[in-house]
């Protein structure tokens, strides 16, 4: 029944890129409509605009109640009414867009903390553009974080069967080597088992990476993992947790993604997205752990060279969509059995 499919938060995005436009496509198929009630929070307008210029035949319809989203076959918005056609210019970063962008994450957090919607789903933001709206924050996580009150949160890149956790992502490399210590690596490690267990699996098995080549070679190359990953590794092992390595960082994400692990765990940035997006950029999910609610999003950018043309993918909306219903319905399920009544024999 529709009723029981998890409401989804979709934010619009920039909409000087190509997020309203990969909304209107992606919103329209079976495949998507088939595991969740989807409901933009944005500007209707944008939405209408976007509809013809990718000519895919999405009716927009305005709703104020979340809870009427998936009635019909429309894209559904929360029309936030934000942004003035006239003075939109996609393809180019404005203080406008970013703005835009900011309030329709701000409002989708709110619905979903108060329990309205079920998750939220982002489409692409521009950093400089919420810079230059007055909202100085790296990207999507560090502004999650803020709206939810959870200064300790971690991403989570999904591409096909790859899982990869990062114990930091936008900060230098010389930080992120410093950030590599038994207490983070901890906190990272039960993040992550608690994300792969909101996908279904019970007890997942976390591969740990190692951070210098040959993940040190016994010391030879460095020693953060003899000083640092061996001891986290072996302290997780202790809690009961299904915890390996450190493993050399060129073949743990393959492994991974043949699935001898269920998650890897890569220790920066570049470590672990590089792996992610050789699978292809279009296909990635990008999951914020350790917040109130669910949160997915796309893995790319704003995309401004296509932005207005019609021509962007939206395969990597479709796979966030699609995840995020994935785990909100385990998260809705898992609250209905707890609550269940005892019958009266």
């Amino acid at each position: 029944m529709t009723t029981d499919k998890p409401i989804l938060a979709v934010t619009m995005g920039d909409p000087a890129g190509t997020g309203p436009e990969l909304i209107v496509k992606a919103l329209v198929l079976p495949e998507v409509r088939a595991v969740c009630r989807p409901v933009v929070v944005g500007d209707a307008g944008v939405l209408r605009a976007a509809a013809e210029i990718t000519r895919s035949g999405a009716e927009v319809r305005v709703i104020t109640d979340p809870a009427r989203a998936g009635e019909s076959d429309t894209v559904d918005v929360i029309d936030l009414g934000h942004v003035d056609l006239t003075k939109l210019r996609r393809g180019e970063m404005s203080a406008l867009a970013g703005q835009a962008a900011y309030e329709c994450i701000q409002r989708s957090v709110e619905l979903t903390l108060s329990g309205r919607t079920h998750a939220v789903v982002t489409s692409a933001l521009n950093k400089a553009a919420l810079h230059a709206a007055g909202h100085l924050f790296d990207g999507h996580t560090e502004l999650l974080a803020e709206l939810c009150g959870r200064p300790r949160v971690t991403m989570m890149l999904v591409a096909d069967k790859l899982r990869v956790c990062h114990v930091s992502t936008h900060v230098s490399l010389r930080e992120a080597i410093d950030r590599v210590r038994p207490e983070r690596l901890l906190a990272v490690m039960e993040l992550a088992r608690a994300g792969v267990q909101e996908l279904g699996i019970a007890d997942p098995h976390v591969a740990v990476a190692g951070l210098n080549p040959h993940a040190g070679e016994g010391g030879l190359f460095g020693d953060e993992e003899i000083k640092y990953i061996t001891p986290a590794v072996a302290e997780a092992k202790s809690r009961g947790w299904r915890v390996s390595g450190p493993f050399a960082g060129d073949t743990v994400f393959f492994r991974t993604l043949q699935g001898e692990f269920d998650c890897a765990l890569a220790m920066y940035h570049d470590q672990g997205h590089v792996a992610a997006k050789m699978l292809g950029i279009w296909l990635g999910v990008n999951v914020t752990l350790g917040l109130p609610i669910i949160r997915t999003s796309v893995e790319h950018g704003t995309d401004f060279a296509n932005a207005g043309t019609g021509r962007g993918d939206p395969r990597s909306l479709v796979a966030a969509l699609k995840l995020a219903a994935t785990m909100a319905g385990n998260r809705l399920r898992a609250t209905r059995t707890a609550v269940r009544p005892i019958s009266p024999r």
